[in-house]
C-alpha cells in the first residue's frame, strides 16, 4: 500500500463520516454539508453531528445540522483555516453554540503512517502478537488507551511487551471502520522513556498494513508525549477535527453536576 493510497482511504473515510465527497477535502474553498448517519462511518461517532470541522490542511469541511449551516459557514470563512481550530478565534464559535446549549468539546489531531519511514522498532523486552481473545482479562485502567471496554468487540489486534512474563506495555487497535484500524498505546509508568511505546506502535502498524488495513493514530494537540511517539513510530500529521457537543455532555466530561 502506497502513501497515496493510504491518504485516499483516509479521505474517503472522512467523507463517509462527514456526509460529503472525498474531493471536498482538496478544494481551495471551505465546504459546509449537512451531517447524516451512515452505517460505514467510524463506529464510535454519534451521528448526525451538531458541528464537526475537518481539515487536511487545504480547507475546512464542516459537517453540521441544517439549522447551524449559516453560523458555521460564516465562522470558517471569517478566519484562516488553522485559526478556526484554536483560541482566540475559537471562542467565537463556542459563544455562538452556547446560545443553543452546546459547546466545543473534542479537538484532536490524526496521524497516518509514512510507508517510507515506518519500520518495526525493536526494544529490550519480549514482544508478543495478541488477538481479540487475548484481551479478555486486560480491560483494566492501565490499558485504557490501548483497549476500549465499551467497544470490546472492535478490539482486534495488539502487540504486548513483557518483562519476565509481566505485561508492561500494550498497543492495540480497534476496527473502527471497514478499512481503517485505530491504534492506542499504554506503557506502565515505571517503564516509560525506554522506547517501548514506539516499538509496540510501529510493530502493530506494520501488522495492520500486512492485513491490508490502514492504521491511524489520534492524540490531543497538547499531548506532546503521544505526538512524539507517533513521529518516532513512523507516522505523520494527516488531518484535524473539532466537534461540538451538548453542554450536558461536556459537563459530564468535566465531572460537573448538571
Amino acid at each position: 500500500m502506497t502513501n497515496r493510497e493510504i491518504w485516499q482511504i483516509a479521505m474517503r473515510q472522512s467523507a463517509i463520516d462527514a456526509n460529503c465527497d472525498t474531493e471536498d477535502f482538496k478544494k481551495k474553498e471551505n465546504v459546509v454539508v449537512c451531517s447524516g448517519a451512515n452505517p460505514h462511518a467510524r463506529r464510535y461517532l454519534e451521528l448526525p453531528f451538531v458541528c464537526n470541522l475537518i481539515s487536511y490542511g487545504t480547507n475546512i469541511v464542516a459537517s453540521v445540522m441544517p439549522e447551524y449551516f449559516e453560523t458555521v459557514h460564516e465562522y470558517i470563512d471569517r478566519y484562516p483555516i488553522e485559526h478556526c481550530f484554536e483560541t482566540p478565534n475559537l471562542h467565537v464559535l463556542n459563544d455562538e453554540f452556547e446560545k443553543y446549549g452546546m459547546r466545543v468539546c473534542f479537538m484532536a489531531q490524526y496521524w497516518l503512517p509514512d510507508t517510507k519511514r515506518l519500520k518495526p522498532i525493536n526494544c529490550n523486552y519480549e514482544t508478543r502478537l495478541l488477538h481479540h481473545t487475548d484481551f479478555t482479562e486486560l480491560y483494566l485502567p492501565e490499558w485504557s488507551n490501548a483497549l476500549c471496554e465499551k467497544r470490546k468487540e472492535l478490539d482486534v489486534l495488539g502487540v504486548g511487551a513483557y518483562d519476565a512474563g509481566r505485561l508492561i506495555g500494550l498497543a492495540a487497535c480497534s476496527a473502527d471502520c471497514d478499512d481503517m484500524w485505530q491504534i492506542g498505546v499504554d506503557v506502565l509508568p515505571e517503564y516509560r522513556m525506554r522506547g517501548i511505546a514506539s516499538s509496540l506502535t510501529s510493530h502493530l502498524a506494520a501488522e495492520i498494513l500486512e492485513r491490508e488495513k490502514v492504521p491511524f493514530y489520534c492524540c490531543a494537540w497538547s499531548n506532546v508525549r503521544s505526538a512524539r511517539n507517533a513521529v518516532k513510530s513512523g507516522f505523520v500529521p494527516a488531518w484535524v477535527e473539532l466537534t461540538v457537543k451538548q453542554k450536558d455532555f461536556v459537563d459530564r466530561m468535566n465531572n460537573k453536576d448538571i
